[in-house]
């Protein structure tokens, strides 16, 4: 095909697609981390919030037509939304539409599914008559132009074009998995299986749904309507929605690794699902790196996002014993750092009295630390306000009286445990 063709349809098909984003998911893997707020909503990378990533990948792709669906403990998110995603100009045909869960089908009923959120949004998506309709994840971690995934899927001429990656066969018992053929013509795709099929030649690998979905408009709302009236569906894009168009012949796959927004050649395709604490950790902490696997700098492809106007973050004290520093770490504007800080990531407003060491840190905007204190491995929610002389993460079993200790190690401190210590 000539590139030119191919330029053109990813320049001409983002105007004519809509975006909805899933954000209703209740985080139940992140534990106290979502008391107070949904997965999408969760801050991450020093000022973010992970639903920040794929609101700006549609915003590079030239994807402006976009709505958030919501449903449990939304008010953080639609805050978030509401003060950072205003800018875009509606006389432009560019919006956010912020979708709460609407009960229009049985009011006494929620969305029961990912397919029931879109079905009970059916009559605000059809006034935008978009041709394409692209289904998202709020909840995950990556960069990616869907403007390519767009022009594969209106080549391909199927119905649904599903978004996947390589995953280890081992992970691959929480994702969708499917098998496909020469042409990407998915043949068989099942949901969260017990034992994942590995893929052709490759025993220790399955290929797993990212939870990315194109359909032509007229093919999903007609299988929506189906569905809404299958006895026994769960409602649910991955269990009921997806299997179906594969049995139709209707559904072909499309690489990650063919959209990615790549740091460099020289780094893997990143994508991560920080649905756990370890993970969730470990992804904060991997931006502190160097050359972090995400590039975070880079202003051809930037992440949007609410920022407060706050003052630098300083240092302070340049005594042999008393001395603010951070070391192979972030640190956000609004902190004022009195003591040690390695290998760590702090977001706005943190406050690092004096003679605290602090490693392997992942601190939420507004944490304050006492003197004295030393913090290792752990991920503090927002506002804490850790006590002079505590010790958390060199012993892992008194940590887990006071507070949620991961299986990778990582303890989790949010302001109600330490309310509970305090009595």
């Amino acid at each position: 095909m000539d590139d030119s063709v191919r330029i053109n349809l990813e320049r001409r098909l983002p105007k004519q697609a809509m975006a909805l984003v899933l954000a209703g998911g209740r985080g139940s893997r992140l534990k106290q981390l979502t008391d107070v707020r949904c997965k999408p909503a969760v801050y991450f990378g020093g000022h973010f919030r992970i639903i920040d990533f794929v609101l700006s990948n549609c915003m590079n792709s030239g994807l402006r037509k976009m709505a958030v669906l919501t449903q449990y403990k939304s008010h953080s998110l639609l805050r978030h939304l509401q003060r950072g995603w205003n800018f875009l100009k509606s006389e432009m045909g560019e919006f956010v539409d912020l979708i709460p869960a609407q009960q229009r089908v049985d009011e006494n009923a929620w969305y029961r599914g990912t397919a029931d959120a879109v079905y009970q949004s059916l009559d605000i998506i059809k006034a935008v008559r978009p041709e394409y309709i692209v289904i998202l994840a709020g909840d995950h971690i990556y960069k990616m132009d869907y403007a390519r995934m767009l022009a594969d899927h209106a080549l391909s001429g199927a119905g649904v074009t599903v978004g996947c990656i390589e995953v280890d066969r081992k992970e691959a018992k929480a994702f969708g998995v499917m098998a496909i053929d020469d042409s990407k013509r998915v043949t068989s795709f099942v949901e969260k299986p017990a034992d994942p099929p590995a893929m052709p030649g490759k025993p220790d690998r399955s290929l797993a749904s990212m939870g990315i979905y194109i359909f032509t408009a007229d093919y999903l709302y007609k299988m929506l309507e189906e569905d809404i009236q299958m006895p026994g569906s769960e409602h649910d894009f991955g269990k009921d929605i997806i299997p179906k168009a594969v049995s139709q012949g209707q559904v072909v796959a499309h690489f990650f690794e063919d959209s990615c927004v790549y740091n460099s050649e020289k780094v893997p395709a990143y994508w991560r699902d920080v649905g756990t604490i370890d993970a969730y950790w470990e992804a904060n902490i991997d931006l502190t790196a160097t050359v972090p696997e995400l590039n975070l700098y880079d202003r051809t492809w930037p992440i949007w996002t609410y920022l407060e106007q706050l003052p630098p973050a300083k240092f302070v004290h340049n005594k042999v014993d008393r001395r603010g520093e951070a070391i192979e770490s972030s640190v956000s504007a609004g902190c004022i750092i009195s003591g040690s800080v390695h290998n760590s990531l702090l977001f706005s407003n943190c406050r690092i009295h004096s003679y605290t060491e602090i490693k392997g840190a992942v601190l939420l905007p507004g944490v304050v630390v006492g003197r004295n204190a030393r913090l290792s491995k752990v991920v503090v929610d927002r506002g804490c306000v850790i006590p002079e002389g505590m010790v958390v993460g060199e012993d892992p079993e008194e940590d887990a009286k006071r507070f949620y200790v991961s299986e990778g190690g990582v303890t989790l401190i949010t302001p109600s445990m330490l309310a509970r210590l305090n009595g």
